[in-house]
Order: structure tokens, then C-alpha cells, then sequence
């Protein structure tokens, strides 16, 4: 086959990276598939986007400061999202203000476009001056060391005054 390689394997209704494999090789592919289906019934298979990870979290129809997370294991699965210490965090991201300006404007489009309210984060991958949407994630992690919260903060909102503003709209 000609699939180039390597791509991502997941579940496609989970967070937090549960069953997601990154296949290296051909021979690997039906093992990562059978891990995602003991997450959901319903696979995807995708590329694999190389480069740096964002994320933009909206909250009542304004985009936040833009996130860089950094795991120090190369990629950011779930150890790397909720054990202590193996991720740094940048925020705001270091990127060029307009190249910023222009991800979190499409952030908040792709949003809007599909109907999503009151808060949410959009995930994205910077290869260069290019970037790609991961994903659209209508259920983010609200605890006060979440990327939503984390980025409230940048602007000056407390995690308390985060959740106020979420439930008043």
C-alpha cells in the first residue's frame, strides 16, 4: 500500500488520548485498531501531523491565548497530560503575533461553524508557518491546571471567575 507513515489510530469519540496508537509500520496497524475499539466502536485513522501542538481555548465567543504544550517524552499522551512534571506549558505560545492572530480567528470560525456554545478548546499542529486543526474538543478539562483555565489565567481570569463566566451566558 502506498499509506505513508506514521499515522495516528484512535477511537474517535474519547479524550485524553485513551486508545490512541501512533503506527510506525504496516504490521502494527490491526493491533492499534483493536486497542481504539476497546475504547468505541467507531476507528480513525488519520496522518500523523508533525510539529509543534497548540491549543485555543474559547470561552462565549472569544478566543484565549494561544497554548504550546511541550511533552518531554515527544509526544502528548496520557501520561504525559496528567503525570506532574512531564509537560511544560507556554503560554502565551511563542509565534509571530500575526501567524497568531490568524489561529485563533480560524479557531473561533471552525467553532462557531459547527455550533459549538459558551467554552471549548481547538487543538492544532504548527509545522512551520502551517497549521493544522486536530481537533474540536466541546468538553475540555476544567480543573485549574487544565489548558482552558490555564490560558483564562494568561488574560487575568481565575479559574473561579472562568466558571462564572461559562455558566452566566
Amino acid at each position: 500500500t502506498n499509506i505513508p507513515y506514521p499515522l495516528i489510530v484512535k477511537p474517535d469519540d474519547q479524550g485524553s488520548t485513551m486508545g490512541l496508537t501512533v503506527v510506525q509500520k504496516e504490521t502494527e496497524i490491526n493491533i492499534a485498531v483493536k486497542l481504539a475499539k476497546k475504547y468505541s466502536p467507531n476507528v480513525m485513522i488519520e496522518e500523523f501531523i508533525p510539529g509543534r501542538e497548540l491549543t485555543v481555548g474559547i470561552v462565549n465567543n472569544q478566543p484565549l491565548p494561544i497554548v504550546e504544550i511541550i511533552p518531554k517524552s515527544g509526544f502528548y499522551d496520557f501520561e504525559s497530560k496528567y503525570t506532574k512534571g512531564q509537560t511544560d506549558y507556554e503560554c502565551p505560545a511563542q509565534i509571530d503575533g500575526e501567524l497568531a492572530f490568524q489561529i485563533q480567528k480560524d479557531a473561533l470560525k471552525l467553532f462557531n461553524m459547527i455550533g459549538c456554545k459558551s467554552y471549548g478548546r481547538v487543538d492544532f499542529r504548527l509545522d512551520g508557518d502551517r497549521y493544522y486543526v486536530l481537533e474540536i474538543n466541546t468538553h475540555p478539562g476544567m480543573t485549574d491546571t487544565s489548558l482552558l483555565p490555564m490560558a483564562a489565567k494568561e488574560i487575568g481570569l481565575s479559574f473561579k471567575d472562568l466558571l462564572l463566566e461559562i455558566i452566566k451566558k
